[in-house]
């Protein structure tokens, strides 16, 4: 292989042309700005970014939400297990 010839200057033109090809849709698959030579950023535009973003806030609320109920549960059950047998026993005769 020559390494003076045309076809190398060229196949390093193709590969460099590939790799820029991949780069720029890995970004833009994954939402990443894409970068353009001559206007700078293109970012990727989602009409419905607004719905998506109140409706995972919604979402979000009600996770929270029962988290704090399990956390709560969660700290009577601990509770119960820490406890002695015999007062455990006290309580559960006191409520009937």
């Amino acid at each position: 292989m020559q390494f003076s010839g045309p076809y190398f200057v060229l196949a390093i033109i193709a590969m460099s042309t590939l790799g820029w090809m991949f780069t720029t849709w890995v970004r833009a698959r994954h939402g990443y700005p894409v970068e353009n030579e001559w206007t700078g950023t293109v970012h990727r535009s989602d009409p419905d970014a607004g719905r998506k973003i109140d409706l995972l806030s919604n979402e979000n609320e009600k996770l929270v939400g029962r988290i704090s109920r399990l956390e709560d549960r969660i700290a009577v059950l601990e509770r119960i297990v820490t406890d002695p047998a015999a007062r455990t026993a006290r309580e559960i005769d006191a409520l009937r």
